[in-house]
């Protein structure tokens, strides 16, 4: 049985010469013991709905003793997909209502916004994200601040959809779980959290849901540098992950399960948004 695999070398080389290129800034700059800012290590999160990705990002977090530290000492910032669904016209606000609004296709995202926020987060600026009301299937008129980070997880069912968005990652992880576990946990999620019916909930999963993930979602599996069968079940891909953001950060980042944070000051980020249609 798989415990989770990799794909050919070539991926795992990029990720040296990044390191490589980084290095080679410090340098070109003075001398490697100036401080300069290093852009922040970008780490995509894919796999189809309910399949694990926020759970696996979680507990990534955690393990990087991210989880249960001040707000303004956070090193590692986890963004979700689901908070750049695009404002709805008032004919696909009926159609979300009844079920029969297509929130799986590429289109339902705000892709723009997203590239213009991971431009942000790669130069170093602090981000407005959306604050998205799954109930109403709309934007709130608040937003969430997200300060810089060392590392940052971005998770959705189609970031590695578009090219753009899919090259500015430099780790990409696939979270691959049954689709009988995705199905039954998006019941429970759904019924319990959005209050709807279960006739509702398998309607749009078979017609929308399940097509969508097979069209748009499955096959940009290819492009993960790392694919986690079973998700936050799989403890083993999930620690050797840890292990190897450990080492990019080292010297001075992580140490042990807890971060080294006397070099950087962090501000307010909320860890992960919950999970959307």
């Amino acid at each position: 049985m798989r415990l989770f695999s990799f794909t050919p070398l070539p991926r795992v080389t990029r990720w040296s010469n990044h390191i490589a290129k980084m290095n080679g800034h410090l340098m070109k700059n003075g001398s490697a013991n100036e401080t300069v800012p290093k852009p922040p290590f970008l780490i995509g999160v894919a796999g189809g709905t309910a399949s694990g990705k926020s759970t696996v990002c979680k507990r990534i977090m955690e393990k990087l003793g991210q989880d249960n530290i001040d707000d303004k000492q956070r090193r590692v910032v986890c963004i979700s997909q689901d908070a750049f669904y695009r404002e709805l016209n008032e004919e696909e606000s009926a159609k979300a209502l009844k079920g029969s609004f297509n929130f799986d296709h590429p289109e339902a995202f705000d892709t723009d916004l997203v590239l213009e926020t991971l431009e942000k987060i790669k130069a170093g600026q602090i981000c407005k994200i959306p604050n998205y009301d799954f109930k109403t299937n709309s934007r709130l008129s608040t937003t969430t601040d997200i300060y810089p980070a060392d590392v940052v997880l971005f998770e959705g069912i189609l970031m590695f959809y578009q090219k753009e968005i899919r090259d500015m990652f430099h780790m990409k992880l696939f979270v691959d779980s049954d689709a009988d576990t995705r199905l039954a946990r998006r019941v429970m999620r759904d019924t319990r959290e959005r209050g709807r019916n279960l006739e509702t909930v398998l309607h749009q999963y078979t017609r929308l849901v399940k097509p969508a993930f097979e069209e748009f979602c499955l096959p940009t599996k290819k492009f993960a540098d790392v694919i986690i069968p079973r998700g936050a079940e799989n403890t083993v891909a999930i620690d050797l992950i840890v292990q190897h953001i450990r080492d990019l950060l080292r010297p001075g980042a992580l140490r042990g399960d807890r971060c080294d944070t006397s070099k950087r000051t962090r501000h307010h980020s909320e860890n992960c948004y919950k999970r959307p249609h």
